[in-house]
């Protein structure tokens, strides 16, 4: 019989180190998972103490206005995205038409532009005193069309900004479904339009549903665009309540409004999908696709041609041109600091996205179950809260900290006025809380992607959690890495108001002096940065065309 000392002496003794290895990792999750429930905590509670006179100003005259304006917003973008985006994605997924190969990628590349980009050329172009107009006056004569800056200019350019995600993910489950689901169709005797409105669009429905809420998140969250077009909403009200009737409470009460918002589009989603059942039917459509009549593919191609022309190829003309323009005044020794800080900030923030990314991810998988679930979907939600919400959620507890701070530190000579407000510490919390879900859906995805008897093999071996990580999940994950890195780092080079807001002063960004240029009207300025700004945009989007591509042949 073995000796019972022995055994004891084998197993670890209760203390300090028993919490690590039993809670160790779902503790990591919960104080990852607190980086959104802190913001959202200390926005509601701003109803508690209100300030009488602003909070009338804004229920009486402010807050009907942005309640209509983003409704209407919502309405139009969504229906322009759903009409674009499914009827691109059938065309390049199940026709056959001159161009369909060029077009099956090129009608992506539009992600890489931001909308407030897209907003300002567009502006610029259709604008009374832009080239359209005047070339038309000049041509015609006197005549007036219809003003582009207005509600249905916003969600035109929204609709062509945000088109793209869905005409990504319905793509995908078209060709998923094939013709099968067509023919069987067509054998109960619907024609081909009566088949694809009754059988393939109601089988894609969660995939274009999934896109569809993507671009509403999206245009919640918007800034730039909004505010170039002079269209108020959540987002402009919330930064004017900050930097010009200098009211946090205020800012933080709008906030939570646009919180409500956000909550009601996610459960209506979700509620909606919740009874449905949902397969694929079918080959790739690739194989088989639908051959068009003469006519009709040439009139797909030209549709295809203008949404791309207009969504992309215009616009990037017309970016560079003035960017040439341009260059001669503006590409100095600040414009190249502009470029350094987009670059070191945006490298940071996605360093530390993918950091915890990953952490988050091992927690799930070193200790799966419904609450390490609950807490990753939890600390991922930030994707769906605008940046101005976040500017305001985070500024607030950093500036209470620093308050406290300062007056621990004034008995032992502390003479400063801030230690952590004016720092870069609020911008990068905000960039982790937003975009922690773009980070960890490449790393979930690579993680699921390794099998458990893996991790029991080397276990067997003797592999503690930390060399099994290091020595054997990080060497398989550097894809699904690279990918988050990747999409992080051009997401927070593009984002707006989250570093807009919270910058320390000095610390100007590509983003930040496109918005001050367009603020004035200068559209040949603006356009330098931007094109960097796309560029850089390209990066992603390439892969996830590139990557469509290969899984389509």
């Amino acid at each position: 019989m073995p000796d019972s000392s022995a055994l004891t002496a084998k197993t670890p003794s209760p203390g300090v180190f028993a919490f690590p290895r039993q809670y160790g990792w779902r503790f990591i999750a919960i104080l990852i998972a607190l980086l959104v429930v802190i913001p959202l905590t200390v926005i509601f509670s701003a109803w508690s103490t209100s300030e009488a006179d602003i909070l009338g100003h804004l229920t009486e005259f402010v807050l009907p206005e942005l309640v209509s304006n983003t409704f209407w917003l919502l309405l139009g973008t969504g229906i322009g995205v759903t009409v674009l985006g499914v009827s691109l994605a059938w065309l390049t997924a199940m026709c056959e038409f001159p161009g369909r190969n060029f077009f099956s990628w090129a009608l992506l590349l539009p992600l890489a532009v931001p909308a407030y980009v897209l907003a300002f050329v567009v502006i610029g172009l259709l604008d009374f005193t832009g080239p359209l107009q005047t070339m038309l006056r000049e041509a015609f004569g006197p005549l007036r069309l219809p003003q582009i800056r207005s509600r249905g200019g916003v969600i035109l350019v929204m609709s062509m900004a945000l088109y793209p995600y869905v005409y990504l993910i319905a793509r995908n489950a078209f060709l998923t479904q094939g013709r099968t689901a067509l023919e069987a169709a067509q054998s109960l005797g619907f024609n081909r339009w009566q088949g694809f409105f009754r059988v393939a669009l109601p089988m894609a429905r969660p995939w274009i549903a999934a896109g569809v809420m993507l671009a509403l998140m999206e245009t919640l969250a918007d800034f730039g665009t909004v505010a170039t077009f002079n269209y108020d909403t959540f987002t402009t009200a919330i930064y004017k309540a900050w930097f010009s009737l200098f009211s946090l409470t205020a800012a933080s009460q709008l906030a939570s409004v646009l919180i409500v918002f956000v909550l009601v589009l996610i459960f209506a989603e979700q509620y909606s999908r919740s009874s449905m059942q949902y397969g694929a039917v079918g080959r790739q459509a690739s194989h088989r696709r639908i051959g068009l009549s003469r006519t009709k593919a040439w009139l797909a191609s030209l549709y295809a041609g203008c949404i791309f022309s207009v969504a992309f190829l215009i616009p990037m003309i017309q970016l560079l041109v003035w960017a040439m323009e341009a260059t001669t005044t503006d590409l100095d020794s600040r414009y190249w600091a502009f470029v350094q800080h987009s670059l070191w900030l945006s490298g940071l923030g996605a360093f530390i996205v993918t950091l915890l990314a990953l952490l988050l991810g091992y927690a799930g998988r070193q200790k799966p179950g419904a609450f390490t679930q609950f807490i990753q979907r939890l600390a991922t939600i930030g994707y769906a809260i605008p940046g101005a919400v976040l500017a305001v959620g985070i500024f607030i507890p950093v500036a209470w900290t620093d308050n406290q701070l300062i007056d621990w530190l004034a008995p032992m000579g502390w003479e400063g006025t801030a230690i952590l407000k004016g720092t870069l510490l609020v911008m990068l919390l905000a960039y982790v809380v937003r975009f922690l879900a773009v980070g960890f859906g490449p790393v979930e995805s690579g993680l699921n992607r390794i099998t458990r008897s893996l991790d029991e093999a080397a276990r067997i071996m003797g592999s503690s959690t930390r060399s099994l990580l290091v020595r054997v999940h990080l060497p398989m994950l550097r894809a699904s890495l690279f990918t988050a890195a990747a999409l992080c780092f051009v997401d927070i080079m593009k984002e707006m108001p989250i570093t807009l807001m919270t910058r320390p002063f000095g610390w100007d960004t590509l983003a930040v002096r496109v918005f001050e240029m367009t603020s004035e009207g200068e559209w040949e300025r603006a356009a330098l940065p931007s094109v960097a700004i796309v560029l850089a945009g390209l990066i992603p989007v390439i892969f996830l065309a590139s990557r469509g591509e290969r899984n389509e042949n």
